[in-house]
C-alpha cells in the first residue's frame, strides 16, 4: 500500500488534530471553572502560550463574575476580542527568549496583584512558555544576562525540568516565589502541562508551587554564565505561602495521546500506543522511531514527549520536531509504505511559524530538487529550510494548548 499520497497525509493530520482538540485550553478551562462555587468577583491571570485559549474558557464560564483579567502570551497570540474587553489587559512578550516585554510583564503582574481590592477570588491559568513570557529577575541580573542564560539553556540538551530549575534560580517570581506576593490570598490555579510527569512545580517554572529541588550544583553552567549570575540561589519560599493555593492540572500529554489513539481506532486501523516518554537528542529519536516503524507491526504508532537539540554556534531554521522529522525522513527514504508526523501541540516548533513536519519516503527526493542536503541541514540545525523546500512543514497557528509533542507514524500492511 502506497502512503505517499494526499489521502494518507490528511488522515494523519486528522489524528493530530484530534489530539489537539482533547487538550484544547478553552474546553478544559471552561469545564473546570464551571464548577467554581459562589458568586464572588474573580480576578484572573492567564500566562503562557495557551493563555488565550484558557482565557476563552474562563470568560465563557465566569461571565459577569470576571472583574479583571491580565493575559500574558507570545507575540502574535493575543485575540482581538479579549483585548477589546475593558475588563482584560492583554500583553505579549518574547518566546523562546525573554525580551524587554517579558520584564515589563513581570512588573505589571506584580502591580496587578498589589492593586487588587479585597473580597475578590483569584484564578491563575498557567501553561508552557510562561518561563520566557514573564520575568522579574533578582537584583544584579539584567535582560542581557537572562537572554544569554536562556539562549544557552535552549541549546544545552537539558530537559525542561532542569532548565526551569536554572531559570528559577535568578527569578523573584519563579520557583514558587510569586506566592509571596499574594500574601495568603485564596488562589485556584489551573495548569496545562508541558513537562514530563505533570509536576506543577515544573510547569511555567512553578510560579505558585515550591520546587522539590533547589540549587544548581548538578548543572554544569559555562563559566562565562556563572560569573554573570548571583552566587547564591534565592531563598526558598515559606511553606505557609502555599496553604491557600490549590493547583489542578487540566490537560496533559497523555490526554492527547489517548485521543489520537481513539481517532485512529475509529478509522478501523490497528493502533500501537507506545508508553515511553520521548526525550534526549531529537535526531537520535527520529532515526530510532523511523527504524521502529520500519521493523514494527503494520498500523499507526503513537508516541509523545519532548526531545532536545544541541545547537551549533550559528543555527539555521527549525525546531526539535522538524529536526526529529528530518532525521526520520533520512531513514524512510525510498519507502512508499511509511509516513511520520512530529509536531508540537502548541503550534510552534522552536523560533518558527511551523508546528513540525509530516515526512515520507519521498521527502529527501523533493528537498534534493532544490539542491539541498538533508544530512547537512541536520548538522546545521537547519531542518526547517529543507522541509520547507520538500513541502512537508505543518503550519497550524496558535492552537490554544501546549502539552509537549506528538509523533504519529503509519506503516501500511505491506510495501509496494
Amino acid at each position: 500500500m502506497n502512503l505517499n499520497n494526499k489521502t494518507s497525509r490528511n488522515l494523519i493530520l486528522e489524528w493530530y488534530r484530534a489530539g489537539l482538540e482533547r487538550v484544547r485550553g478553552e474546553a478544559v478551562t471552561r469545564r473546570w471553572l464551571a464548577a467554581l462555587p459562589g458568586q464572588t468577583p474573580v480576578r484572573l491571570v492567564a500566562i503562557g502560550k495557551a493563555a488565550e485559549g484558557m482565557l476563552d474558557g474562563a470568560v465563557n464560564a465566569l461571565g459577569t463574575r470576571l472583574a479583571a483579567g491580565l493575559s500574558i502570551t507570545k507575540q502574535g497570540y493575543s485575540r482581538s476580542e479579549h483585548c477589546a474587553d475593558p475588563r482584560i489587559e492583554c500583553r505579549e512578550a518574547g518566546h523562546p527568549l525573554p525580551d524587554a516585554a517579558s520584564l515589563a510583564a513581570g512588573e505589571r503582574l506584580l502591580a496587578f496583584i498589589g492593586e487588587a481590592p479585597a473580597g475578590q477570588e483569584w484564578v491563575f491559568l498557567i501553561s508552557g512558555g510562561s518561563s520566557s513570557l514573564v520575568e522579574a529577575p533578582v537584583a544584579g541580573v539584567n535582560l542581557d544576562d537572562l537572554v544569554a542564560l536562556n539562549d544557552w539553556l535552549l541549546g544545552s540538551g537539558l530537559d525542561i525540568v532542569a532548565m526551569n530549575r536554572v531559570r528559577a534560580s535568578v527569578s523573584r517570581i519563579k520557583g514558587g516565589r510569586l506566592a509571596d506576593y499574594l500574601r495568603g490570598r485564596r488562589v485556584r490555579c489551573g495548569l496545562i502541562s508541558d513537562v514530563p510527569g505533570d509536576d506543577p512545580a515544573s510547569i511555567g517554572s512553578g510560579l505558585l508551587v515550591s520546587p522539590p529541588v533547589a540549587g544548581l550544583d548538578d548543572i554544569a553552567l559555562p563559566e562565562a554564565l556563572r560569573v554573570r549570575l548571583p552566587v547564591a540561589v534565592p531563598a526558598r519560599p515559606d511553606p505557609k505561602d502555599f496553604e491557600r493555593i490549590d493547583c489542578h492540572v487540566l490537560a496533559r500529554l497523555d490526554d492527547a495521546l489517548q485521543a489520537v489513539a481513539g481517532a485512529v481506532a475509529a478509522r478501523g486501523l490497528p493502533v500501537h500506543l507506545h508508553p515511553e516518554h520521548l526525550a534526549g537528542d531529537a535526531a537520535d529519536a527520529g532515526r530510532r522511531l523511523a527504524r521502529e516503524l520500519l521493523t514494527g507491526a503494520p498500523g499507526v504508532h503513537v508516541w509523545g514527549g519532548e526531545t532536545t537539540v544541541r545547537l551549533p554556534e550559528s543555527p539555521g531554521q527549525g525546531g526539535r520536531n522538524q529536526h526529529l522529522a528530518l532525521a526520520a525522513a533520512i531513514e524512510l527514504a525510498g519507502r512508499h509504505d511509511c509516513r511520520l508526523l512530529a509536531a508540537g501541540t502548541d503550534g510552534s516548533d522552536g523560533p518558527t511559524d511551523a508546528a513540525g513536519a509530516l515526512v515520507d519516503g519521498g521527502t529527501l527526493e523533493r528537498g534534493g530538487v532544490e539542491g539541498l542536503s538533508a544530512a547537512a541541514a541536520l548538522t546545521a540545525a537547519d531542518a526547517g529550510t529543507f522541509l520547507e523546500a520538500s513541502g512537508d512543514l505543518i503550519v497550524t497557528g496558535p492552537t490554544g494548548t501546549n502539552v509537549m509533542d506528538l509523533v504519529i507514524g503509519w506503516k501500511a500492511d505491506a510495501p509496494d
